[in-house]
């Protein structure tokens, strides 16, 4: 994908990578996400291998719309549902603040728990 915008200097151009690091730090910095989770193993291994800033994301654009699928870790003792909800809410503002382009949906995946410190 790319995400072409003409104007009189020039072309702009957005690819899915770009968006993919958006969204990656957009869920990183929200309340409750301990990180980004593989979409599957195969993702996961090579996740292992290679650093990837846009593992546990997946963006689909169909010319007007992006659709993202966010696949992610969640606190344990948070409220999963709100975490998931404000999440989206996070990702869809900045990605639409960033980039202009018009977000129909923000799909989370609950892929896992994490306890992050155990002596609470």
């Amino acid at each position: 994908m790319n995400e072409n915008e003409q104007n009189m200097l020039g072309n702009i151009f957005l690819s899915h990578r770009a968006i993919s690091t958006i969204v990656s730090h957009a869920a990183q910095q929200s309340y409750g996400i301990v990180g980004l989770a593989p979409k599957n193993l195969a993702a996961g291994l090579a996740a292992a291998i290679v650093k990837d800033s846009s593992q546990g994301v997946n963006v689909k654009f169909d010319g007007k719309d992006v659709t993202i699928d966010l696949y992610i870790t969640v606190e344990y003792g948070t409220r999963i549902t709100s975490v998931a909800h404000s999440v989206a809410d996070s990702v869809k503002y900045q990605v639409e603040k960033m980039t202009g382009l018009h977000v129909e949906s923000v799909n989370v995946h609950v892929k896992g728990l994490r306890v992050s410190n155990p002596d609470k």
